[in-house]
């Protein structure tokens, strides 16, 4: 079994003690993955604006692992206000909607308040291939 630890240079990974992914063999584990654009520091105050950058940040770390988004098999969302999850479904359905993951949405407070989603997806290497 081989583990690599892959980091996108966020802030949050060196101050908590996390990698924003973790590849053991065939498996990416992307940790949860906010909408802050990790070279400006930026975070857009729109929920759609903010998933949009945050599948962004999850596609880089799948490609730096050898993945890529056709190969998630999971995808959790965490959002503060449930009500914000529909604003979210088209540029959910951009990157999913021919994938179909396995899926799910928890309402739970983010660490910071302009945080207005964050998501956590697992793959597995080149499943991508359609029946």
């Amino acid at each position: 079994m081989i583990r690599t630890n892959i980091s996108s240079g966020s802030v949050f990974e060196a101050e908590i003690g996390y990698s924003r992914a973790v590849v053991v063999d065939d498996w990416v584990m992307v940790s949860g993955t906010t909408g802050y654009n990790y070279q400006t520091g930026e975070i857009p105050s729109d929920v759609a604006a903010q998933a949009e950058q945050t599948l962004l940040n999850v596609d880089n770390a799948l490609r730096e692992a050898g993945s890529c988004m056709a190969d998630v098999v999971r995808v959790q969302y965490v959002l503060p206000d449930r009500d914000d999850f529909p604003k979210t479904w088209p540029v959910l359905k951009k990157w999913f909607g021919d994938v179909k993951p396995a899926a799910m949405m928890v309402q739970s407070a983010l660490m910071r308040q302009e945080m207005k989603i964050e998501i956590e997806v697992t793959a597995k290497k080149g499943c991508a291939t359609k029946e």
